[in-house]
């Protein structure tokens, strides 16, 4: 844990990339003054409002499956949310997560030579006003008995780790992570910078973590918006 830093995603590449990670290290802080979102977005949290860190892992599986250990992170911690909620906790594709239909966390992951780098942000202690959108919610608002962020990180990791031991070994979690995304069945729009939006039925996820839509097309990478 850090007090401060400019971004644990960017901190943790460095060590990735001067070979002094291993598989398994987590850097988490109190706050960071230059966080990262997907896509490139800024992320940003007030002191102590948020649990923010990047962790390291190194598959054994092929590089080609990598694509689905970033929803393995998101559901992980959407397992963890869920024990102290009564509310339902859902995944939207790719990686955030929703309660209420509202934004409570969500996910970025980077590829390096060896393994991945997952970066999680949680909306803990936020109160309305520190939202960063109006489409956001924190697990204080929405009535989480656990508002301890070691505690959920340390949950998160032990979740994590019992998940991607299955995962590394062959195991297939397309099922549960069906279950709870949202975003399945629903009337999408998909939005890539550079291209033209597409709209279609979201119909189902691929082992390597891509979304399938009714007409066979196959989204990688993007925004995904639910339509009515």
């Amino acid at each position: 844990m850090v007090d401060l830093t400019t971004s644990t995603q960017s901190d943790l590449a460095d060590l990735v990339n001067s070979n002094s990670a291993k598989t398994g290290d987590v850097i988490a802080t109190e706050f960071q003054s230059e966080g990262r979102g997907r896509l490139d977005r800024t992320f940003e949290a007030p002191l102590g409002s948020a649990l923010l860190f990047s962790f390291y892992v190194a598959p054994k599986r092929a590089r080609t499956d990598w694509g689905f250990i970033s929803h393995l992170a998101a559901l992980s911690m959407q397992q963890v949310i869920s024990r102290d909620l009564s509310s339902q906790v859902w995944l939207k594709w790719p990686n955030d997560i929703l309660i209420g239909g509202a934004k409570v966390a969500g996910l970025l992951a980077q590829a390096t030579d060896h393994g991945v780098i997952i970066g999680i942000g949680v909306n803990v202690a936020m109160t309305t006003e520190e939202l960063p959108v109006d489409t956001a919610t924190s697990l204080a608002i929405i009535g989480s008995k656990n508002l301890d962020r070691n505690l959920i990180l340390g949950s998160f990791l032990n979740h994590f780790e019992s998940n991607f031991k299955e995962w590394d070994k062959g195991g297939d979690f397309i099922g549960i992570y069906s279950e709870v995304c949202a975003t399945l069945g629903r009337n999408v729009q998909v939005e890539v910078i550079g291209r033209e939006n597409r709209t279609g039925l979201a119909l189902s996820i691929n082992s390597l973590g891509a979304l399938l839509l009714a007409d066979g097309f196959e989204v990688n990478v993007g925004d995904v918006v639910h339509l009515r």
